[in-house]
C-alpha cells in the first residue's frame, strides 16, 4: 500500500491548489478549478479566494468572469451551499449534489405553504407560481426579486417558515427563487451592488448558460465529482468526501468505487487516491498565504489535525466555519483580519522563523492594497478575526 506522509499531503496542497510559487492561475476558472468550486455564502470570499490563487486578479477581472464571460457561475451545491462554479463543472454539481437538495427544498416548502393555510393545494400553488415567475422573468432578461414580485403578485405574499421557536414568516419569493435556483431552472447573476453585497438579479438558466444545465445521471455525476475532488484534495478518507459532498455512506462508497481510486496510508490513517495519481510529489518551495473566511483550502476536509493543528479554537466559529487564516508551507501558523484602518492585522500562533514572518508582513499589505477601500467583514466571524479587527496597537 503506498504511503504518503503529512509532508506530501501538504506538497499536494500546495501544488493543487495554486498557493505554492510557479502554480498561481491568470483566470477565476483557473482558480475555481484548482479547489473546484469557491465558496459564496460570503461574496468577499469569492474574490479574495480567487486573488490569492492568481497573477494580476482585479476586482474586474474576476467579476467579467462571473458575469461577462460566464466561466464562473454562482450556484447552490454541496451541503445546501452556495458556491462559485467553473462553468464545465455546472452540470456535475447539479446532478451529484443540488437535485437532492432540491428535492428536500420542495418537500419544505410545501409543508410550510400548508401551515401558511391560505390554500388547501399547495402543489398546485407552487407549481402555478413558479410557471408564473420563470415567464416573468424570460420576458424582463434578468430581474431583482422586488421586480418579479411586481409582476407575480403571489411572490410577495408571505408564508410561515419553521417550526416552534424557529418560526416566523418570509416573503415567498424568497423560497421559490431559491427552489428554482436548485432545480437549475434559474441562476444567481450580477449583484445589486458591490462585489460584496448579497442581493443578486436573477435570469433564465438558459439565458446564462447556452442550452442550459444539461441533465447528467446522478451516478455517473457522484463518479466525476468524486474523481475531481480526490485530484484536489486527495488523498483522504471517504468520511471527509462524505462531508464535503453532503452525501450519504452508500452514495460515497459508490462514488469512489465508480471513480477508479486505491486506498493509501498515511499517519492520519487509510484514505483515497485516484489510480492514475500515485507518483510522488516533490515539496515545492517555501510559500506563505493569507486566505479569506470560508475558503475551499480549509473547508476541504473534515479531518484537518494535519494542516491545522491545535489552532481550531481561535480560527474557526461554532458552527464549524474557518474565518481569515495565514498559511505556511501547507500549515495553518495563524490568522488576519482586516482593520477599520485599513491594515490587514495578522497574528501568528507559532514560531515559522525570521524569513516566513516577514513574508507575513509582506503579504499582509500586498492584500490590505488590493482590497484598497473596501472593508470586507466576514459574515461568520471568530474569536481572532474579532479580536485583531478591533486590534489598535
Amino acid at each position: 500500500m503506498r504511503v504518503i506522509d503529512r509532508s506530501e499531503r501538504r506538497a499536494r496542497l500546495g501544488l493543487r491548489h495554486r498557493l505554492a510559487p510557479g502554480r498561481a492561475g491568470t483566470t477565476a476558472a483557473d482558480a475555481a478549478t484548482a479547489v473546484l468550486a469557491l465558496h459564496a455564502t460570503d461574496p468577499a470570499s469569492v474574490y479574495l479566494s480567487a486573488a490569492a490563487r492568481l497573477d494580476g486578479a482585479t476586482v474586474a477581472s474576476i467579476e467579467h468572469a462571473l458575469y461577462d464571460e460566464r466561466s464562473v457561475v454562482r450556484m447552490l451545491g454541496m451541503r445546501r451551499t452556495v458556491f462559485v462554479v467553473p462553468a464545465p463543472l455546472v452540470p456535475v454539481v447539479q446532478a451529484a449534489c443540488t437535485r437532492t437538495v432540491a428535492r428536500r427544498e420542495r418537500t419544505k416548502l410545501l409543508t410550510f405553504v400548508t401551515q401558511s393555510g391560505f390554500t388547501t393545494r399547495p402543489e398546485r400553488w407552487l407549481a402555478g407560481v413558479e410557471r408564473a415567475t420563470v415567464e416573468a422573468l424570460a420576458a424582463r432578461g434578468e430581474a431583482t426579486a422586488a421586480a418579479l414580485s411586481s409582476d407575480v403578485p403571489e411572490l410577495a405574499r408571505r408564508i410561515v417558515v419553521g417550526q416552534g421557536r424557529w418560526q416566523g414568516e418570509v416573503n415567498a419569493s424568497t423560497r421559490v427563487l431559491f427552489l428554482l435556483a436548485a432545480d437549475g431552472r434559474i441562476v444567481r447573476g450580477r449583484p445589486r451592488g458591490s462585489w460584496l453585497s448579497t442581493q443578486y438579479h436573477w435570469a433564465p438558466a438558459e439565458s446564462w448558460l447556452p442550452g442550459g444545465i444539461p441533465d447528467l445521471a446522478t451516478d455517473t455525476a457522484q463518479a466525476e465529482l468524486a474523481r475531481q475532488w480526490l485530484h484536489a484534495y486527495g488523498p483522504a478518507p471517504a468520511d471527509d468526501l462524505k462531508w464535503w459532498a453532503g452525501w450519504t455512506v452508500a452514495e460515497t462508497k459508490r462514488a469512489l468505487a465508480a471513480a477508479g481510486t486505491v486506498e493509501v496510508e498515511s499517519a492520519d490513517g487509510t484514505g483515497h487516491l485516484l489510480a492514475d495519481d500515485l507518483e510522488p510529489v516533490d515539496a515545492p518551495d517555501p510559500w506563505i498565504a493569507l486566505l479569506p473566511a470560508l475558503d475551499p483550502t480549509g473547508m476541504g476536509w473534515t479531518r484537518r489535525d494535519w494542516f491545522l493543528g491545535p489552532h481550531r479554537a481561535a480560527l474557526f466559529d461554532r458552527a464549524g466555519n474557518i474565518g481569515p487564516t495565514i498559511w505556511c508551507d501547507g500549515r495553518i501558523v495563524g490568522g488576519w483580519a482586516h482593520r477599520a484602518d485599513g491594515v490587514v492585522a495578522t497574528r501568528l500562533l507559532e514560531d515559522v522563523g525570521t524569513e516566513a514572518g516577514t513574508a507575513v508582513e509582506a503579504a499582509a499589505a500586498r492584500l490590505a492594497d488590493w482590497m484598497g477601500d473596501v472593508r470586507p467583514t466576514p459574515r461568520f466571524r471568530t474569536p481572532l478575526e474579532r479580536e485583531l479587527a478591533g486590534h489598535h496597537s
